[in-house]
């Protein structure tokens, strides 16, 4: 009788801890999390989705880049959504996020599911699985999404400053930040594959183009001809004009990307730097050489390994009502 109480009260322990454990991490998230809770959900964000993007296909990149720059501050828990308030600025407020849109899409999304399931479905998987469906709806590829995440009730501008990677990061900053977050070299050169769709303000890069070192120099970085034809575009102080990141299918999600890097006409020096690593070179040259061979299959499995960092699961954060607001 008593190794029984013994064997109960240590499963009992191991059940607490374990129930702990999954509360606040990714471990939590599995495929079909609202199949009993909000069957419909899925669908009902997915076709919200369509109706945005099919009226202005330009929204799909802006919807990527939102959910990535949302997992790399306090991971996937929607603080990039949260409005700044009297006594907080939040992420949204951050330089880097200034650029974005996409905000009108999480935020019709959410009142739908809203209306079948109030209080259900987080704004950290609606963002998810958004920025999912904007990929496939460009003729990327399409990949389950782990569900499950909560919202987070934080959301602060030096963080992001601190987190965001700026355009001009060089490999050893990047490898760096990946791994900061659980993602693998292999993961920063597939991820950074999502610059094929979208369009970049000038400034982002103008300092390649008319002063990079100092001397009123261009990057050599950077094809000359391809310069010099960005400068046709872009002034050096044009802070509104935008150019295509992948010139002539920047609406559409394919392997041209690794093409321009390798032929040294990609736009930021992130990208840029890619050649500047054996692995990512490697897996730049493989896609360039072999039309994206695996690169949708790659996306896919990195874009899921990107949705589980920081998640927050069981009763952890909250549900919010509004993704633009923490719960009162």
């Amino acid at each position: 009788m008593a190794s029984y109480k013994l064997y109960s009260l240590v499963l009992l322990q191991l059940l607490l801890v374990l129930s702990a454990f999954d509360s606040g991490n990714a471990d939590g998230l599995k495929l079909g999390f609202y199949k009993r809770t909000c069957p419909s959900a899925e669908s009902v964000i997915t076709k919200t989705t369509h109706q945005y993007i099919s009226r202005e296909p330009t929204l799909a990149a802006p919807l990527l880049r939102l959910n990535f720059h949302d997992c790399f501050v306090r991971g996937c828990d929607g603080s990039v959504l949260l409005n700044s308030t009297k006594n907080n600025q939040a992420e949204k407020a951050a330089l880097p996020n200034l650029s974005i849109r996409g905000f009108n899409v999480i935020d019709a999304a959410k009142s739908a599911v809203e209306k079948i399931c109030p209080g259900v479905v987080s704004c950290a998987d609606i963002l998810a699985l958004v920025s999912r469906d904007a990929v496939s709806l460009t003729y990327g590829p399409h990949w389950e999404v782990p569900t499950g995440r909560r919202d987070g009730k934080v959301s602060n501008i030096s963080e992001a400053l601190a987190n965001l990677l700026p355009p001009f990061a060089n490999i050893t900053t990047l490898k760096s930040a990946f791994a900061a977050k659980g993602l693998n070299v292999k993961d920063l050169v597939v991820l950074s594959g999502g610059h094929t769709i979208g369009r970049s303000l000038c400034s982002a890069f103008t300092n390649r183009l008319y002063n990079f070192t100092g001397r009123g120099d261009a990057d050599p970085t950077l094809d000359p001809k391809y310069a010099a034809n960005l400068r046709k575009k872009c002034k050096p102080t044009d802070v509104t004009t935008r150019v295509e990141m992948d010139p002539g299918s920047f609406k559409t999600f394919d392997e041209d990307y690794y093409t321009l890097v390798a032929k040294r006409r990609s736009l930021f020096q992130s990208d840029a730097a890619l050649l500047d690593d054996p692995e990512t070179k490697a897996y730049v040259i493989l896609q360039a050489t072999t039309h994206g061979s695996t690169f949708a299959k790659d996306f896919a499995e990195s874009m899921v390994k990107l949705g589980k960092v920081g998640a927050l699961t069981g009763k952890a954060g909250e549900i919010r009502k509004h993704c633009a607001f923490v719960n009162q």
